[in-house]
């Protein structure tokens, strides 16, 4: 099985109208879902290489404190507890102490220096994972931070869980954009995500992911005919493919790439 240590492995919608949503992404993904533990509060979903995610309704006590619809990301950990105060050591904050999922594992809601949220997850049983093949149509093909602090968030994940630093690209007035790979290495090739200081046009911090589609065109019709409000795009990145930045029809914000095909191009 893959180590997943220090790495996004699990992606969890929370939003108003769950039911809503799974039709929402399933058409535009691709997805299945299937209710876990045989109840409906939590619906997990597959990619073409197998479960990736959840989706599930905001609970009350969080939508009574003003929670939006987000996907947000686990990383995975060896030591939930230790894992939090070690982060917490190097400037993130704990937002929801570790406690237990029955029949899942042990988590903990963190904010890295910058704000943004994370989760960590140990599971309760010794199986792992395997990770997706790259670019496997549902899963997620990118990882991105929208930064609060670009300086202190860079250095924390290269520290603390071992991120490798590729290249950082240079975007002019919105500044640099430091390519990044979870497994440590500093190759291109092997760059899964980037970050980049928050732009004036976000109100807050956030992970975004990027979910892959076959045809990026396709799937912008389907966003827009289920309801989605697409941001940005489609706009072509170095590789040849294509994304785009859109809002589900809850207000979640999530992202797509993929490539065109090649009468568009």
């Amino acid at each position: 099985m893959t180590d997943l240590n220090g790495k996004f492995f699990w992606y969890e919608l929370m939003t108003s109208d769950p039911a809503a949503a799974i039709a929402f992404y399933g058409d535009v993904t691709g997805w299945t879902a299937q209710a876990f533990g045989g109840g409906h509060d939590y619906q997990v979903v597959s990619g073409s290489a197998g479960p990736l995610g959840g989706i599930m309704a905001i609970p009350e006590e969080a939508r009574d404190c003003g929670m939006k619809p987000w996907w947000g990301g686990y990383i995975g950990s060896a030591d939930v507890d230790a894992d939090a105060q070690r982060l917490t050591g190097a400037g993130a904050a704990v937002k929801r102490p570790p406690e237990d999922i029955i029949g899942v594992g042990r988590f903990a809601v963190m904010a890295d220096p910058g704000g943004a949220v994370f989760m960590l997850l140990k599971g309760s049983t010794p199986e792992g994972m395997e990770a997706p093949p790259s670019m496997a149509n549902g899963h997620v093909g990118w990882h991105e931070l929208y930064s609060g602090n670009f300086d202190a968030d860079l250095a924390f994940y290269t520290s603390q869980f071992g991120w490798g630093k590729g290249e950082a690209m240079d975007m002019g007035e919105m500044g640099h954009y430091q390519l990044f790979s979870q497994s440590g290495a500093t190759d291109f090739t092997s760059m899964e995500g980037g970050m980049m200081a928050l732009p004036k046009e976000m109100h807050a911090p956030l992970w975004l992911f990027y979910f892959v589609v076959p045809d990026i065109d396709v799937a912008v019709d389907k966003v827009k005919t289920g309801g989605g409000t697409v941001l940005n795009g489609p706009m072509e990145v170095p590789g040849g493919a294509w994304i785009i930045q859109a809002l589900d029809p809850q207000g979640a914000m999530f992202a797509l790439v993929g490539m065109r095909a090649p009468e568009l191009t």
